[in-house]
Parts: structure tokens; sequence; C-alpha cells
């Protein structure tokens, strides 16, 4: 099974998954922050980018909505190959990895 196969049916690249989740799901919504998604089936490494996304915000004191997208049609939409996938107000920043969140801290700063 090549790479493709494995995150495009229902597979996480992290390669201890089995989830087939097809939901998305809004932990925060605040109105004019930034939109940061998670894309990924929420497996381990999507838990734990997930939660240096929001060790990160907490650093950098600001607020923003952050997205869990599950469904493989949707990630599958921005085009990584494999997750979790990190994106930033409709910007793919970072896929296949779990960012530190100084590393996050980094790429909003930039942004």
């Amino acid at each position: 099974m090549g790479i493709f196969d494995k995150v495009f049916k229902g597979g996480c690249s992290c390669g201890s998954c089995d989830v087939d989740e097809t939901s998305k799901e809004n932990t925060i919504k605040k109105e004019g922050a930034m939109t940061i998604k998670v894309l990924g089936t929420g497996c381990k490494n999507c838990v734990n980018l997930t939660d240096n996304v929001k060790k990160a915000l907490t650093s950098l004191n600001i607020e923003a909505n952050i997205e869990k997208v599950t469904d493989m049609g949707d990630i599958s939409s921005y085009g990584i190959m494999s997750t979790p996938g990190l994106v930033i107000d409709e910007k793919v920043v970072s896929y296949g990895k779990v960012l530190k969140p100084e590393e996050i801290v980094k790429i909003i700063e930039k942004l």
C-alpha cells in the first residue's frame, strides 16, 4: 500500500490509526479571529498537534478558531498527502508532522 492509499482510505500517516470519522468538529468559535484547522483522523499525532496549537496560542496570548477536520474528502481538498496537517486562514502551513508549540508560534508570527 502506498502513502496515498494509506492516507485517503481512512488511515493516518502515523500508522497507528484505523479511524474512519467523517465529521468536522468546531472546538472554539470566535468572530474576527484567525482560523486554524488541524487536518487528521483523530490519531495521537493529530491530538498532539491540536494541543501544541493551543499552547502556541496561549504563549502568544491570542485567540483563534480551532477546527478539527476529520473528513477525508475535506482533508484531500487541501492537497496534502499525509496527516496531520495544519491550515491557518486557509493556507496549508504544515503536513505530515507534529509541529512543536515554538514552531507554530514562528509560523503565526510570520503570518
